[in-house]
């Protein structure tokens, strides 16, 4: 008889120190990018935090383009730090246009740093991150991207772009634990990062994780949370054994299913693809159907739907085709689910339709 109190955590091993930055140069090889790379012991809203605490000063000017909750957020910890901050919001759920981000900076020549959200998975946008750091690069701007939600799920060059930080976290696409993050610096990102005025002695001091890479890349600072760390490298294994543009691709072609599987319904989705993440598509619930209705009905057939977030529109439904959910079987049943939901809600869908849709995108 097993002993009812035995755990198979309890005394887990530290993590060796020296695979710290094995680990590093693992996300270094996902993010295309020979930048520092950063170790978080917290989930990436921290990593996040930290970034703009260790960026704001008084005299720094900030272009913060606001998608979702997380770019406000932004926002508010670089005014705390007393950066003059500029934020640029987009309609409601919607991606930032790139017409609209040269008109502010062109308004705004003083402009140091420009911070944006690549992609949202509250409301399924994916802003035009290429063109935006174009605008950027070509003014000498030090620019800021959340690849939380995108990492994994869509391309995500940091050098080719020219991207100076990049905050990512495993969660998402790559399969991994939240309680983990990282990040990618530049030269010039530490330039403005390492000034004396920088926050010292917190966690939220990128200066002060620094020291790890000036020191060789030994024991990070603190204690380490082994299970985060272990958990990661199973996960970069997955990853690298799929390989990182199998991975994007995978992502890809169930947004695609996704979105030809709701088209198929009648239902359609909230966004064009060429502005929809690959990693959740949204479709706005039809005229006098309630989200919490068509969510339950999907919850009683075993399918997660759920309602957009943040500053997205109150009537959308989020299909998840995130990590294993990027497949064939889950694509389809979150597509089957919602006809069926919205039968079931007195709205016509065509089910069979949507499912040779969704069959039909695979089959190519």
């Amino acid at each position: 008889m097993s002993d009812p109190g035995w755990n198979p955590l309890h005394g887990l091993p530290s993590y060796p120190a020296e695979r710290y930055a094995v680990l590093a140069d693992r996300i270094g090889g996902i993010l295309q990018s020979r930048n520092d790379i950063l170790l978080v012991q917290a989930e990436a809203v921290v990593a996040l935090e930290a970034t703009a605490a260790s960026l704001a000063h008084p005299g720094l000017s900030v272009l913060n383009i606001v998608t979702s909750p997380y770019g406000g957020w932004f926002g508010q910890w670089l005014h705390r730090g007393g950066a003059t901050v500029r934020d640029l919001v987009a309609e409601p759920g919607l991606p930032i246009e790139i017409e609209v981000v040269a008109t502010e900076l062109d308004a705004a020549p003083r402009i140091g740093v420009l911070a944006v959200v690549h992609a949202e998975s509250a409301s399924g946008i994916l802003n035009p991150l290429p063109e935006i750091l174009a605008l950027a690069r070509s003014r000498g701007i030090v620019t800021v991207v959340d690849a939380v939600a995108s990492v994994g799920g869509h391309r995500l060059d940091v050098d080719a772009l020219g991207i100076d930080i990049a905050i990512i976290g495993p969660q998402k696409a790559l399969g991994g634990p939240a309680g983990v993050s990282a990040l990618s610096l530049s030269r010039r990102a530490w330039e403005l990062i390492l000034r004396d005025d920088a926050p010292r002695d917190s966690i939220l001091s990128l200066a002060d994780l620094k020291r790890w890479i000036d020191s060789g890349r030994q024991a990070l600072p603190g204690t380490p949370a082994p299970l985060e760390f272990f958990a990661l490298e199973t996960a970069l294994d997955r990853v690298e054994a799929e390989g990182i543009e199998t991975l994007i691709a995978r992502h890809a072609l169930a947004a695609s299913a996704t979105r030809a599987g709701l088209a198929a319904l009648g239902a359609g989705a909230w966004v064009p693809p060429a502005k929809a993440s690959n990693l959740v598509t949204a479709a706005p619930v039809p005229a006098g159907l309630e989200p919490a209705a068509l969510i339950g009905a999907a919850v009683r057939l075993g399918v997660e739907l759920t309602e957009g977030l943040g500053n997205a529109p109150n009537r959308l439904v989020r299909l998840n085709h995130t990590r294993s959910r990027a497949t064939f079987q889950a694509v389809l049943t979150n597509v089957v689910a919602y006809g069926v939901a919205l039968r079931q809600a007195g709205h016509p869908a065509d089910i069979a339709a949507a499912s040779e849709a969704v069959s039909a995108t695979y089959s190519r």
